[in-house]
């Protein structure tokens, strides 16, 4: 078994974690949504709990120990110590009276003297004295050392003072998930869930370290590819564009991609006529299909959508798309599993093919 997490299974962690107040590093390549998991967990426990879970960031590869340790001050006339002066996000921590999470980004990257400084924060909970409030609870991320970030490594000292180190990988559906719950682009979508994960020789995470100044093809930059789409840009311009998202390779074989949709059926056909629109054949266009009507779902047409989903399950007998359609949905807007069209396709073969591949 991979001693990796996916960004939800770290996300569950991450959440007991920050209940019982202990300490986690989160290690994984750039761009694969580990600060992103941070937030996701504080806002998660804010709905959950009705308190406000606030996020506190530092960035240790910019930071002096002293943002650590605090400010030592000589005496004031008639007084015999000197005075301790806590500086920054420190002073903040310091106050904390609501849940928080002290979050430490690219904590590898610190230097020697940073770490250290930190390691009276993560263990003794304390700085010169100075309690840090139980409501805090410490997080940090770093990228590996292989991955050309600039880490140098973590202090042995400074790695035990956490209760457990995990790193992240990428995982195809959380990545489309998150996508679709975003509003990002549904064609982007599409084309990962065709091209697979990067095990499979996909596109979804094919990091490759360089000098150069190029991208590679990352969840992050899949992202920054999709809010590119939506400038509306010249072909020529647009390539180029992308090309520097996503690296030039990954970009010509999305737009290459895109270029079915003008062929498509209709999403809109779709929706209107469920029972009777056309079923492509080709599994580039299926997913196309079935990924731009998930990210279309709500629940005035999901019972429409569950209709097209048991076509392509009985009479095409593409009964894989037809449960994918189901859980990208379902993904996007998890209200949906109270319809009454989601309770009634779950006593069919879609309710068979979800029950059996469903984790």
């Amino acid at each position: 078994m991979a001693l990796t997490l996916t960004p939800r299974q770290t996300k569950v962690l991450l959440k007991k974690m920050v209940l019982a107040r202990y300490p986690l590093m989160i290690t994984g390549m750039p761009g694969v949504g580990k600060t992103s998991v941070v937030w996701q967990v504080a806002g998660d426990l804010t709905l959950e709990t009705n308190t406000q879970y606030n996020v506190v960031v530092e960035h240790p590869a910019v930071a002096d120990p002293t943002d650590y340790k605090g400010l030592p001050m000589l005496p004031l006339p008639g007084e015999d110590t000197g005075r301790f002066v806590a500086l920054g996000n420190l002073a903040l921590i310091l106050k904390a009276t609501n849940p928080t999470i002290y979050f430490f980004d690219d904590l590898g990257q610190a230097t020697p003297a940073v770490q250290a400084a930190c390691m009276q924060l993560f263990l003794a909970r304390e700085v010169n004295g100075h309690k840090i409030p139980d409501c805090v609870t410490f997080v940090a991320a770093t990228n590996r050392r292989t991955d050309r970030a600039g880490v140098s490594g973590i202090l042995e000292p400074v790695k035990s003072r956490f209760k457990s180190i995990v790193e992240m990988a990428p995982d195809l559906n959380d990545s489309c998930t998150w996508m679709l719950k975003n509003g990002k682009s549904t064609k982007v979508v599409a084309f990962l869930r065709y091209r697979g994960q990067a095990s499979d020789g996909g596109l979804l995470a094919k990091f490759e370290p360089t000098a150069d100044l190029t991208n590679s093809p990352l969840p992050r930059t899949w992202e920054n590819l999709s809010d590119l789409e939506g400038l509306d840009l010249p072909p020529h311009v647009e390539s180029v564009a992308f090309a520097g998202a996503v690296g030039e390779a990954a970009a010509n074989e999305y737009l290459s991609f895109r270029a079915l949709y003008g062929s498509l059926v209709s999403i809109d056909h779709i929706l209107a006529d469920p029972t009777k629109a056309k079923i492509p054949t080709k599994l580039n266009e299926l997913y196309a299909t079935v990924v731009g009507l998930a990210g279309r779902a709500n629940a005035n047409n999901f019972d429409r959508i569950c209709t097209y989903a048991t076509r392509l399950a009985t009479e095409a007998k593409f009964g894989e798309f037809g449960a994918l359609l189901i859980r990208d949905s379902v993904r996007k807007d998890e209200d949906l599993i109270h319809t009454s069209a989601y309770i009634e396709i779950q006593c069919g073969p879609i309710g068979d093919l979800i029950a059996g591949k469903e984790e």
